[in-house]
């Protein structure tokens, strides 16, 4: 059963208010929600097609995978004319992440060897999804510090489009950051789950 994710961004789009005086402000708002998909199977040759057969997209591709992080970036600014130049006043980042899980419905009956591996297998899957949906919050937090700390402009339209630029590089950075990631965890994918069935394995036989 080959680790496969993929994630799908949004570019930020970033509103426009203008102020008088106001202090600085800044702020990143993350949140993050859970679906799942059903799966069935008695052998882990019918749970492998069924993750190939019922598995979430990519965007952009009709290959289907074990599970999938879908990222939604969002924000606004507002930009504050003062003394002939314009500078960043308040700036909020938004980061949606969706998590998509397999989810084993004929588990009953299976045997022990299957839901072992299968136990294993989904803790992986989820454990890789986080790690994406942690990666895209930090680089939300990356993304204010830089744009709170871009450098005034003699007009509020240079400015935004200061402001649009960085944002656009901090989408690069963050789709570069999670192909590295999981150019990392394909590599070690085989090493990996073979580490976390004998760790489990053992951990079973020292309850015995």
């Amino acid at each position: 059963m080959p680790l496969a994710v993929r994630y799908m961004c949004l570019p930020v789009a970033f509103s426009i208010a203008l102020s008088i005086s106001s202090p600085a402000a800044a702020e990143v708002i993350a949140s993050k929600s859970y679906s799942y998909f059903d799966i069935s199977g008695k052998t882990a040759d019918e749970l492998d097609r069924e993750l190939s057969r019922r598995g979430p997209t990519a965007s952009g591709s009709s290959a289907r995978h074990p599970g999938a992080t879908k990222i939604r970036f969002g924000g606004e600014a507002t930009y504050i004319q003062d003394d002939g130049r314009c500078r960043v006043g308040n700036v909020k980042v938004t980061v949606h992440t969706q998590i998509i899980l397999p989810r084993w419905n004929s588990r009953r009956g299976a045997s022990k060897e299957l839901s072992l591996i299968w136990d294993t297998l989904s803790s992986d899957i989820k454990r890789h999804e986080e790690r994406h949906a942690e990666i895209a919050r930090d680089q939300a937090r990356a993304m204010e510090r830089a744009i709170r700390a871009l450098p005034q402009q003699r007009s509020c339209e240079a400015m935004q489009e200061l402001v649009s630029n960085e944002s656009a590089r901090g989408i690069e950075e963050h789709d570069r950051l999670q192909a590295r990631f999981d150019r990392v965890e394909a590599v070690n994918f085989q090493k990996r789950m073979l580490r976390l069935l004998n760790n489990r394995i053992n951990g079973r036989a020292g309850e015995k």
